[in-house]
């Protein structure tokens, strides 16, 4: 079981291992190394293999690991494994090194960009087919359209549809390599109607995807907020439509063990409710600690100094409400309301109370 340890390898040092062996991989490939020289370089991709042989060891003998989350990362460590072993067993030796190619995988094992990348894309399908649709029907009409008009002038170059469907692709992707030109008035027109075709496909592509990301993105962080707004017991006995508009007005914010929230004396516009984690409130008579569903800061909104420093205990998840929104509680949740003026009002004839 000493392997285990070993599946935990880090994001960062993974993109470190990979990044020196594929520059490793690429020094191969220049001439002049000598081979003492090649020798060492070939032993440094053995030794990161190594690393790998005993990440995949200690992903397969962990316990708590699990197909559906760890499937994807199981994948990728096999390949690394697995794709360099091949090649040294059966590709002769100028070209075995190359398959070390296959570690730019590695950093993305743990990335969550991916995940969210194939969910976006998963929503998005419909719209983005069907302008992948239009894309083709345009690009085969350039083409079909170059051909009948260049192919007497340059048959060379546009003497078959498939030849002018490289000059169609360079030239709907706005790129224009300039290896092929039409040269007759109608042709260059063609091409012009053809670069603003593919700018406006790209655009709509672009469009969609930015959308999708950015509605997901809401829709994670909408989840993540509901959660924690929920885990604080003065909100649990809201209504659903109350909590979302709680959910819509709160604020989350991880501050790390030991950071300063809000410091005595300081104008703030802001109160925390606590999700996780507790704060040390630094009272004139000793320190209080607060833990989860507590709130503080509360004064605040009013506009009245900070009345004491608040820190961290340990990492701690809040929940920020900001005094314009504080504002609009009385209409949609008087109860909630009414329990924070009540508190400051507690708070201010005494200590606050854990």
């Amino acid at each position: 079981m000493s392997a285990v340890p070993f599946s935990k390898i880090s994001t960062p040092l993974n993109a470190l291992f990979a990044t020196i062996g594929l520059l490793v991989v690429a020094t191969l490939t220049t001439q002049g190394l000598t081979g003492q020289e090649r020798l060492v370089f070939e032993l440094l991709l053995a030794a990161i293999w190594l690393a790998y042989v005993l990440q995949l060891s200690g992903t397969l003998l962990s316990r708590r690991h699990r197909l559906s989350g760890g499937m994807p990362a199981l994948v990728i460590d096999l390949l690394a494994v697995l794709v360099p072993a091949a090649a040294f067993l059966f590709v002769g030796s100028p070209d075995r090194n190359l398959y070390c190619a296959i570690w730019l995988l590695k950093p993305l094992r743990d990335s969550t960009f991916f995940r969210l990348l194939a969910k976006v894309i998963a929503n998005e399908s419909r719209n983005l087919l069907g302008v992948t649709s239009v894309f083709g029907i345009v690009l085969f009409g350039a083409a079909l359209a170059g051909y009948i008009i260049e192919r007497d002038v340059q048959p060379d170059k546009f003497g078959s549809i498939p030849q002018a469907m490289w000059w169609a692709v360079v030239t709907l992707s706005t790129t224009g390599y300039g290896d092929e030109i039409p040269q007759s008035l109608a042709g260059r027109v063609l091409a012009g109607l053809v670069m603003m075709s593919g700018i406006g496909i790209f655009a709509l592509w672009a469009g969609i995807l930015a959308t999708g990301f950015y509605e997901e993105v809401r829709r994670q962080d909408f989840v993540r907020n509901w959660q924690l707004v929920a885990a604080v017991p003065l909100f649990q006995k809201l209504g659903s439509a109350a909590l979302i508009e709680i959910v819509r007005a709160l604020r989350p914010r991880i501050v790390p063990a030991g950071a300063v929230i809000c410091r005595k004396g300081d104008i703030g516009d802001q109160m925390f409710f606590i999700a996780e984690g507790r704060v040390t409130v630094a009272t004139p008579d000793h320190p209080v600690e607060l833990g989860a569903g507590n709130f503080f800061g509360e004064m605040a909104l009013s506009g009245e100094p900070r009345s004491a420093t608040v820190s961290a205990a340990t990492e701690v998840a809040l929940l920020s409400l900001y005094a314009v929104d504080f504002q609009m509680l009385p209409s949609s949740s008087p109860e909630i309301a009414e329990t924070i003026r009540n508190t400051a009002l507690e708070r201010r004839s005494g200590p606050p109370k854990a």
